[in-house]
């Protein structure tokens, strides 16, 4: 699987230009990305700022060397390269395994172009076979917002596995809630967004739409698939 996610990332470097600034995912993959971009940076002496979606992403970009900078400072970056946990035959996502979906989502929809890196096995037909949707929410309103999910679907506060007792808390601040719809409801996913977000308390969905990506790339055992 390691190998599959570099030919992705590989693959992702060809779009990095000397004086580019990039918006920098989550996941596995981008972070595979991120070591391979900083070998390019300095065998190839580039200038390359990283905006960072998650202290995380900030950590892995600083160790390796990597120039980082803010949004205010760059408001429009000029790629953003990013993971995803499911996608569908139309570029369709869910984000937010790594509880960073409101900073990614707002880094990767500012950016000119998106490309989005992932190995074959996160190729769904149809969102939510696999993952639930992560909802970024304030911990004000966690029990109001999971008593109107429920009346759509399930709905569970997320909890950290291993190093904290309680929820996971993310970069911001807030709450995780793993929202699981009524299956007929991700027929139509600008709408379930719309009905989600409509909620008071609901910051963000892990629903990204497909008409924000310019580009999937695939590492697939065969080689590499571009979606577009």
């Amino acid at each position: 699987m390691e190998e599959l996610k570099r030919r992705a990332a590989l693959k992702a470097l060809e779009y990095v230009e000397d004086g580019m600034v990039l918006g920098g995912g989550s996941g596995s993959t981008v972070a595979i990305f991120l070591k391979l971009l900083a070998e390019k940076v300095r065998k190839e002496d580039l200038d390359v700022t990283i905006i960072p979606t998650s202290y995380d992403v900030r950590i892995l970009a600083l160790n390796n060397g990597l120039k980082i900078a803010s949004l205010d400072e760059y408001p429009t970056p000029d790629l953003a390269i990013d993971g995803a946990d499911e996608v569908d035959p139309y570029k369709n996502l869910i984000k937010g395994g790594g509880a960073a979906l409101l900073r990614e989502k707002i880094v990767d929809y500012s950016a000119r172009q998106l490309i989005i890196i992932v190995d074959e096995t996160k190729i769904v037909e149809k969102l939510c076979s696999r993952f639930p949707i992560p909802l970024e929410v304030l911990p004000f309103a966690w029990k109001t917002v999971i008593n109107r999910l429920s009346k759509i679907g399930t709905a569970t506060v997320r909890y950290a596995k291993r190093g904290k007792v309680g929820p996971i808390i993310t970069d911001n601040g807030n709450f995780i809630i793993d929202f699981n719809p009524s299956q007929n409801l991700t027929d139509n996913l600008a709408e379930l967004n719309y009905k989600i977000l409509s909620i008071p308390g609901v910051l963000e969905t892990g629903i990204f739409l497909g008409t924000h990506v310019n580009k999937v790339i695939i590492g697939t055992r065969e080689g590499v698939k571009i979606l577009q």
